[in-house]
């Protein structure tokens, strides 16, 4: 049985421990393959963050992985089907680069490729504030296809840790590329919600 790619993309905004964790979730999926592409910014970043052996991690998890100046490599190329692509964290530069079509690279390249195929593209977007020209570069993307998803955490599962907040953020990302598998990240159930809430107050009492 062939397997669903799926293109992941890491540039240098903050926020580097998302991409570890798509990767890694991603991994657990078993029909998913998945293409690594990590920019020079995007290791200092992972360096920084997450530590030295972060994108040895990444590296060995991924299916396969290029290189960012690769512009000749398998993901540049309309003919390498995919089921979409995600690009986290993505810089400001990375998303303005994308919506002016400027190739430079081959995470940019292939993020065209799938705004050109109309394939599915998420970009967790990493900036606050936003200025005007950031702005209208999320909409202009957005009425190109892509989806822009700035890494805003969800309260309402009531998160314990950083951890569970990028585990989280992680899942969102990758159910909104329509793998059919199920939903990995928690649905709003209220009633399941409030049941929590009162276990974890009777736990604190």
């Amino acid at each position: 049985m062939s397997k669903e790619r799926v293109v992941v993309g890491v540039s240098g905004a903050s926020g580097a421990a998302l991409a570890l964790r798509v990767i890694e979730r991603l991994a657990e999926i078993p029909s998913v393959e998945t293409h690594l592409i990590v920019s020079d910014s995007g290791r200092r970043t992972l360096l920084h963050e997450v530590g030295p052996h972060a994108l040895h991690q990444l590296l060995a998890i991924a299916d396969r992985s290029y290189q960012v100046g690769d512009i000749g490599a398998a993901t540049a190329s309309g003919s390498f089907r995919t089921a979409g692509m995600i690009v986290v964290p993505c810089s400001m530069r990375t998303l303005a680069a994308i919506a002016a079509g400027l190739a430079d690279n081959l995470i940019v390249r292939a993020a065209d490729v799938h705004l050109k195929e109309r394939r599915k593209l998420v970009l967790m977007t990493r900036e606050t504030p936003l200025h005007l020209g950031h702005l209208r570069n999320m909409t202009a993307l957005t009425e190109m296809g892509a989806i822009v998803m700035p890494p805003v955490p969800a309260f309402y599962h009531r998160p314990q840790s950083v951890e569970e907040i990028i585990d989280h953020l992680a899942a969102r990302a990758i159910d909104l590329i329509g793998l059919p598998v199920a939903s990995l990240a928690t649905e709003w159930d209220p009633q399941a919600l409030a049941q929590n809430a009162v276990a974890r107050t009777r736990g604190s009492a």
